[in-house]
């Protein structure tokens, strides 16, 4: 179990490029998809921990699942996993970075890299999207949110905090509605 936790991770870290939102598509096929070890609600509520969690995602993400599957080892096995691949990497870009940086076909790589991240992004939102059965009524609230981020340059902070607050806020009217509809139904006599 633990070497299997560690390879997948290290699969996760060793081919994502763009950052830890790229890697979700690759998260979700290799540990909802393919090990079976979440399932896509687990896999969407592990997401959004980790997203709220200070830190790197991947890690976090790695964190929560390697709990859930191996206690404290699986963490190890699974942070390990994680973040070897990326930090040798990383290693040898800066030692042999000023061979390269000026250099135009690695510029024209990168830019035609980009638009391939977006999609690597957006696939997954629509996805998870779907698995967190957003409706049509609550579609406002990522779209408002990425709105105030993008055009009014607010801080995700503000918005993780937003959205806490709101979810706490509509999760005690709901509680209080269905307490008092529940009152309301009396005994038939």
């Amino acid at each position: 179990m633990y070497r299997e936790l560690f390879f997948s991770f290290w699969k996760i870290g060793a081919f994502t490029i763009g950052g830890g939102y790229v890697m979700i598509p690759i998260m979700e096929q290799e540990l909802v998809d393919r090990r079976g070890w979440l399932t896509r609600e687990e896999f969407l509520d592990y997401m959004s921990l980790s997203q709220a969690m200070p830190g790197v995602f991947a890690v976090n993400m790695a964190t929560c699942v390697g709990r859930r599957l191996g206690g404290m080892k699986g963490v190890l096995c699974a942070v390990l996993g994680n973040i070897l691949m990326p930090i040798a990497l990383i290693l040898l870009l800066a030692m042999f970075f000023h061979l390269f940086r000026d250099n135009v076909v690695v510029d024209r790589i990168f830019m035609g890299l980009r638009p391939a991240v977006v999609a690597l992004i957006a696939a997954p939102v629509f996805r998870l999207a779907k698995s967190a059965k957003l409706s049509w009524s609550s579609c406002w609230i990522p779209i408002v949110a990425a709105l105030l981020i993008w055009l009014f340059d607010v801080s995700p902070i503000w918005i993780v905090l937003a959205a806490i607050g709101g979810g706490m806020l509509w999760g005690v009217i709901r509680q209080n509605s269905d307490n008092s509809q529940s009152s309301n139904v009396g005994p038939s006599r």
